[in-house]
């Protein structure tokens, strides 16, 4: 059972990171708070069980043409919407506030838009869903592929931030904003670049979940719910620290939905978060 509970924590973890890894950018990056993330998730899983249903595409050839596309998306909504509130809040530090109004009103625009094209009903696909062993534990081959997406769409994540020049510079503007133009960085193409990557990590974590859950139109919200959680747990702003809390959520929840009651999942999610909230409010790796 403890073998059992560790495999399918570390698949369900590793969305999870995935998930957050987005926000972690949009929010570190492009100081944009956005209520409408779960939402974008899911527009990836509708998307990805569109092109499978009704074209006939595989899933993973799906998903190297669903991540561009999110890209692009996340691209025309920081220019559209997102970049005359930064123009706007000048140095008076109200993007915060005002991202997370305005993302507000995008989420409800995005899950109409979804409730009128695909219902409320739930939906899955049944796509390599047969069994495979895995150190004596039986583990659907779906789930495995998508563990194999998360941790590779994480790991180069990770690597790029960390060795190329362009990660130097995602992180010169993570960290200090105000000083990264002295040394010629154009902020505002940084952070465009960041919010559109968040939102192409936010779809691929999307088309990932589909592969091996349910879900439906109005879930957007428990998707930006635990993202939240795992960005605030782990560190507003940290890679690393999102990579490990999205894996130790996804081993509690399993934990608790084999050894205790699925339906305590969601409690046992924040009553951790509530812990690491007072314990050490900047994160479990933020800066004291």
């Amino acid at each position: 059972m403890i073998l059992t509970t560790l495999i399918l924590g570390l698949v369900l973890g590793s969305t999870y990171a995935l998930l957050a890894l987005g926000l972690t950018l949009q929010y570190g990056i492009a100081r944009i708070m956005n209520l409408a993330y779960g939402e974008l998730t899911l527009v990836g899983a509708f998307v990805l069980v569109a092109v499978f249903q009704q074209l006939g595409l595989s899933p993973l050839i799906a998903m190297i043409l669903i991540a561009p596309a999110g890209y692009a998306l996340g691209w025309f909504l920081y220019q559209g919407m997102m970049r005359p509130l930064v123009k706007r809040s000048g140095a008076r530090g109200r993007l915060e506030v005002d991202s997370i109004l305005a993302t507000f009103g995008l989420l409800f625009l995005i899950q109409g838009i979804l409730l009128m094209l695909f219902g409320a009903n739930f939906t899955s696909i049944s796509y390599l869903d047969r069994g495979v062993n895995v150190l004596g534990v039986s583990v659907a081959l779906n789930r495995l592929i998508a563990f194999g997406i998360c941790v590779v769409a994480g790991g180069a994540l990770v690597l790029a931030l960390a060795k190329t020049r362009w990660g130097l510079i995602m992180r010169a503007v993570a960290l200090t904003p105000g000083s990264a133009p002295l040394v010629g960085i154009d902020v505002n193409k940084v952070a465009r670049q960041g919010f559109a990557l968040g939102t192409a990590l936010a779809v691929v974590a999307g088309a990932s979940i589909a592969m091996y859950q349910t879900f439906s139109a109005t879930d957007g919200v428990v998707f930006t719910m635990k993202a939240l959680v795992i960005v605030i747990m782990g560190g507003v702003g940290n890679v690393k620290g999102a990579l490990v809390a999205g894996i130790a959520l996804g081993l509690l929840e399993t934990f608790v939905a084999t050894a205790i009651d699925p339906g305590l999942t969601l409690a046992a999610t924040f009553a951790i978060f509530l812990v690491v909230l007072l314990w050490r409010p900047q994160g479990l790796f933020g800066a004291r």
